[in-house]
């Protein structure tokens, strides 16, 4: 057989800066081969409005490429490989996991291409970092570097715009008093077609037929599934909703899951959207005065800063980097939490995330590091069982999404490699951060009693149990100090260990 190798996309390569062919890329004239594997669904419990969009996003792909595509319906990879191109050579751009880059590099006749979708190629993060333990693989750092590196947000002189790197300290303001949601346009919503609903009944009859199961609930499509879709997001992101991004970046309201956040990690970790276009979408607003600085450049550093660097750790640190447990946390996930159970949970934060989690496999990142990551730090939840479950229960989850954020960010399990401390909170910070508190049964400020919050409880249960390691950190040295002043202690202890890990 004749004609160009054939190139092999994954379900989060479909948009078409994969298929652009140049040096390291695929042939312009190239078949497109598309997978669809069942034992994927099979090795674990997915949301199923996950497994929904992944299988939505690559049917419709396939469409979209007409003739070109070769799509294969198969139980494994490899199987679906040889029905696709028989003995012929393909090509694959680096995927994205570990387990993907070692089945396609044990594959014969498999040339694997660099990554695509991602701002900073692997040597220019390696010369970067350098040598192990030559310098601190600090996110700031390396977020001042990638801005160099891509021109964003920059004077002519190379200094940042508005005179500092970083406009955090602008971003951290709580929701508007009374307001139950922002006065914003919600985000771009995709109209399903024919083949969500099939995608929707071969889940159906699957899982009927006992070969698949999944956590979580499947209504309509919320999240692009195509190109278009994705364009459509990210123009009414930028129009609508970047200008309030900023501000009320941090902030929660329990009947506005979407606040002013973009919702973008969607598409991007389907490779729908590229990064570049969505900063230089967010630069240009700014620069043509639509949005202010700390928007843009919030967004900026979300997207060219965090995702990048979560990217190159996920390569770099290793495959080890899943087992650090620098905590010691060994409990497993309850299995209320685990399957999802909101209606269990009486605490009305914890309960309305775990209900948009299942509901829709999605919310912002406060949620998850504040909320729901707060809450295993506090209980000692095994960090690896952890990411695990982020991973399966998010739509925007991979395993290199979430080995950084859940493992460093969120459980600081590697000891303070990704950040300086602990993300550990009380009803404090939760009520004034969202207005979750009000009609709760629980009070943010009570320590004793039954209408003590057990997010407040929990917080000094941990800092507690790890006084030591916190008394040693400058961050935290004044958290641990409190417990000396701290009054009815034992009591709190003793209700934390009567809770266990049943639902708050």
């Amino acid at each position: 057989m004749t004609g160009p190798h054939p190139h092999w996309v994954f379900a989060d390569q479909l948009g078409p800066h994969f298929l652009a062919p140049g040096e390291d890329g695929p042939d312009p004239d190239a078949p497109i081969v598309l997978i669809e594997a069942r034992s994927v669904l099979r090795r674990r419990r997915f949301h199923r409005a996950k497994a929904h969009l992944v299988l939505s996003a690559l049917r419709h792909a396939a469409d979209a490429l007409g003739e070109r595509a070769r799509y294969v319906q198969a139980d494994t990879y490899r199987e679906g490989l040889a029905k696709a191109v028989g003995r012929r050579r393909v090509t694959v751009c680096h995927p994205t996991s570990r387990a993907a880059l070692g089945l396609v590099r044990a594959l014969p006749r498999v040339t694997v291409l660099p990554p695509r979708g991602f701002l900073v190629p692997f040597a220019d993060f390696r010369r970067w970092a350098g040598a192990p333990g030559e310098r601190r693989l600090l996110l700031e750092d390396f977020y001042h570097h990638v801005r160099r590196a891509e021109h964003l947000l920059l004077e002519p002189d190379g200094t940042p715009t508005g005179g500092r790197w970083n406009l955090d300290r602008d971003n951290r303001q709580p929701p508007p008093k009374g307001s139950a949601t922002l006065p914003l346009p919600p985000p771009a919503e995709p109209q399903e077609d024919e083949i969500d609903r099939q995608v929707r009944a071969d889940l159906d009859r699957w899982e009927r037929a006992g070969e698949v199961g999944f956590t979580g609930r499947d209504g309509p499509r919320r999240f692009a599934a195509t190109r278009a879709e994705a364009e459509r997001a990210l123009t009414r992101f930028v129009s609508h909703r970047l200008a309030d991004f900023g501000p009320y970046e941090d902030a929660m309201l329990h009947a506005d899951p979407w606040m002013a956040h973009s919702a973008l990690s969607v598409p991007l970790n389907l490779g729908l959207l590229d990064p570049g276009e969505c900063v230089r979408a967010a630069e240009t607003a700014y620069r043509a005065g639509r949005v202010p600085l700390n928007s843009a450049e919030g967004f900026v550093r979300q997207v060219a800063g965090w995702r990048e660097y979560v990217w190159q750790l996920y390569w770099h640190l290793g495959e080890d980097y899943r087992d650090a447990n620098r905590l010691g946390h060994h409990e497993p996930l309850p299995p209320w939490f685990r399957d999802l159970d909101a209606e269990a949970v009486t605490a009305r934060c914890l309960a309305g995330v775990l209900a948009e989690v299942r509901d829709h496999g999605w919310v912002h990142h406060i949620p998850r590091l504040m909320v729901l990551g707060n809450w295993a730090l506090q209980h000692g939840w095994d960090p690896r069982e952890l990411t695990d479950w982020f991973h399966r229960s998010f739509v925007d989850g991979y395993d290199w999404v979430m080995a950084a954020n859940v493992i460093g960010m969120s459980q600081y399990a590697d000891g303070g490699l990704v950040t300086s401390k602990p993300y550990a909170a009380g009803g404090a910070y939760l009520h004034r951060m969202g207005d979750h508190c009000g009609p709760c049964r629980y009070r943010p400020t009570e320590r004793l009693g039954e209408r003590a919050c057990p997010f407040t409880t929990g917080y000094w249960a941990f800092v507690h149990r790890h006084r030591e390691l916190l008394a040693a950190n400058h961050r935290t040295a004044q958290a641990a100090a409190g417990l000396r002043r701290l009054d009815g202690l034992p009591e709190l202890l003793a209700a934390e260990r009567a809770r266990g890990q049943s639902p708050p």
